[in-house]
C-alpha cells in the first residue's frame, strides 16, 4: 500500500500557494482519482461527473460559494493566531485581507458589477452590494465562535491533503478542512459548511464527504476517527457523527464500486444524464440531452493526457 499525507510544507514548499479545495478543480490530477465531490457528482449525475472532470468545462462562480470561500479561509487564518488571540474581532479583522486575496480572482468581480437597489434583497437573482456580502460572511465568521471555543483548539492540519492509494491502485484524495488530534491520539475530523444542517433524511448524503477523510485517515494512520464533525454556521447547528472499522470497510467498498462504474463509463464514453431537483443550478443544460442539449465529443485526448488507460474509440471528421 502506498501512503502519503501532506501536512506542514518543507522549506522548499514553503513559498508555494497552500493547495485548497478549489485547486483540486483547477489542478490536473497526476493520474486518474477519486475525491469526495467528484464522487458525489457521478453518484448525482454521471454526465456531470464527465463535464467537470473530463471535459472540464467552465462553471460560473456564485456569491455563496465564493462566501464559503472566504469564510473558510478566515477559519483557516484565525489558528494562525495565538491562542489568546482568537477572538471574534480578530476574525472579522482577518476578513478584508481574506477578501483582498480572493477578490482578483477571475469570475469574482463581476457578481458585483451591479449592486443591490433598496428592496432587492427580495429577488434571488439580484445580485448584493459588496458591503452586504461582506457583512453577511462577518456574521457567519461570528456564528462560529457560538459553536467552538478556538482559544482551546490546537489543529493538527488546517485545508490539508490526505491520500492514500488502495491496494487495487485506486488513489483516494481531498482536502480537509481541520484535523484535530488528542493527546490520546483521538482524531476529530472538522468541516466548515456555511450553508443549514439538512434534514434527517439527508444526513447520510452530509456525512458522505466526513466518511472519505475518516477511510483515507484510517488507512494512511491505522487510526479510527473518533468523531466526525459537521459545524453549519448557516442555522449554528452541528452534526456529529462516529465511525466504527467495519462500517469504513463497507464505505471502502462503495469507493471501490463507484469507481468501477466511472470507468466502465470512461472506457465507453458512455456518461448518462440524471436528471434531478438539482439540475436547476447546473451551469451546463444547454449541453445536456435532458434539456435538448448536445454534449460534446468525448474529449479522449484530454482523457489520455489525464492518466485514462482505456477510452473509446472517437471518430473524427
Amino acid at each position: 500500500m502506498t501512503v502519503t499525507v501532506e501536512t506542514n510544507p518543507t522549506p522548499a514548499q514553503a513559498s508555494e500557494p497552500v493547495a485548497d479545495a478549489a485547486a483540486e478543480a483547477a489542478q490536473a490530477p497526476r493520474r486518474p482519482s477519486l475525491s469526495p465531490s467528484r464522487a458525489a457528482d457521478f453518484k448525482t449525475c454521471p454526465l456531470l461527473y464527465r463535464f467537470r472532470t473530463i471535459d472540464r468545462l467552465p462553471e460560473r462562480k456564485s456569491l455563496a460559494a465564493v462566501r464559503g470561500t472566504l469564510v473558510h479561509s478566515v477559519l483557516e487564518k484565525l489558528y494562525d493566531l495565538p491562542a489568546a488571540g482568537r477572538t471574534v474581532a480578530a476574525a472579522q479583522e482577518l476578513i478584508e485581507p481574506a477578501w483582498a486575496e480572493l477578490r482578483d480572482e477571475p469570475g469574482i468581480a463581476e457578481l458585483f458589477e451591479v449592486a443591490q437597489e433598496d428592496g432587492a434583497e427580495s429577488d434571488a437573482n439580484a445580485p448584493e452590494s459588496l458591503e452586504a456580502w461582506l457583512a453577511s460572511a462577518g456574521k457567519l465568521v461570528e456564528k462560529y465562535f457560538t459553536l467552538e471555543d478556538p482559544t482551546r483548539i490546537e489543529p493538527e492540519g488546517r485545508e490539508q491533503l490526505v491520500e492514500v492509494t488502495l491496494p487495487d491502485g485506486l488513489l483516494l484524495r481531498g482536502f480537509v478542512d481541520r484535523v484535530d488530534v488528542a493527546p490520546t491520539g483521538a482524531i476529530r475530523v472538522v468541516d466548515y459548511k456555511t450553508g443549514s444542517m439538512p434534514r434527517e433524511a439527508f444526513e447520510a448524503k452530509a456525512l458522505f464527504q466526513m466518511k472519505f477523510y475518516a477511510l483515507v485517515l484510517w488507512r494512511t494512520r491505522g487510526v479510527v476517527a473518533a468523531q466526525l464533525k459537521l459545524i453549519y454556521l448557516g442555522d449554528g447547528d452541528v452534526l456529529t457523527y462516529a465511525p466504527d472499522e467495519q462500517e469504513l470497510v463497507r464505505f471502502e467498498r462503495t469507493l471501490l464500486a463507484i469507481w468501477a462504474a466511472i470507468e466502465r463509463a470512461v472506457s465507453t464514453g458512455d456518461f448518462r444524464p440524471n436528471k434531478t431537483r438539482l439540475c436547476g443550478w447546473c451551469d451546463h443544460q444547454a449541453v445536456c440531452p435532458e434539456f435538448g442539449g448536445t454534449p460534446p465529443p468525448f474529449p479522449a485526448e484530454a482523457a489520455a493526457a489525464a492518466g485514462w488507460q482505456t477510452l473509446p474509440l472517437v471518430e473524427r471528421d
